[in-house]
């Protein structure tokens, strides 16, 4: 029998407080691409005021950049989405400086853990110096990332900078396919790798 956390039974239980209290705390959510934002958006929007961060150093070549934050504004404004993004300046050599001598690591290895940490602190350190309440990110919606290494990486850093980090594993609850379908809707551009140039050549892209 597994002990492992569930994520989603946790954020649910959380949302059921905030609800009952009848509050609506700022968020300020980590978005990886418009794909992985959709499902998410969708189920954390009548909850928090959010704030969608875009940080994502580790995104290779640069026009890929560019072309999934501006899919990200496209379907938030779209979808009719007020809430705000912010994109923080593209420093693609923080992530190499992070991930030096992991450049051989297979996909879900030691660098993708350090890449987690790198956009999940940026996060919590701009959501503690604006004031929010909870922070989060979209990367558990997708099959290809570890929902543990994600969660127990937030939690550190919540308790870190004093912001409570949401505990989440948005691919549950279909959430993974309610992202297939909400980028079918709006016709969003899916990318086929998941942003790194060492996960673009592994997949010989």
């Amino acid at each position: 029998m597994s002990n492992r956390i569930n994520y989603q039974r946790e954020m649910e239980q959380v949302l059921q407080q905030l609800a009952a209290q009848g509050q609506r705390p700022r968020l300020l959510l980590h978005a990886c691409c418009a794909p992985c934002s959709s499902a998410t958006l969708e189920r954390l929007a009548e909850h928090f005021e959010l704030t969608i961060l875009y940080y994502n150093p580790n995104i290779d070549p640069p026009a890929e950049y560019h072309r999934r934050e501006a899919e990200l504004e496209r379907f938030v404004e779209e979808a009719g989405y007020r809430f705000p993004v912010v994109e923080l300046p593209y420093e693609p050599r923080e992530f190499y400086d992070a991930v030096k001598g992991l450049e051989q690591e297979p996909e879900k290895g030691a660098r993708c853990t350090i890449c987690y940490r790198l956009r999940l602190e940026q996060t919590a350190r701009y959501a503690a110096e604006h004031g929010f309440d909870w922070f989060c990110t979209t990367l558990s919606i997708s099959p290809l990332k570890d929902p543990v290494r994600i969660n127990d990486l937030g939690a550190q850093l919540g308790a870190q900078y004093g912001v409570r980090f949401l505990p989440s594993e948005f691919r549950k609850k279909d959430g993974y396919k309610r992202s297939l379908q909400l980028s079918a809707e709006y016709g969003l551009y899916r990318q086929e790798y998941c942003g790194c140039v060492f996960s673009r050549r592994q997949r010989g892209l």
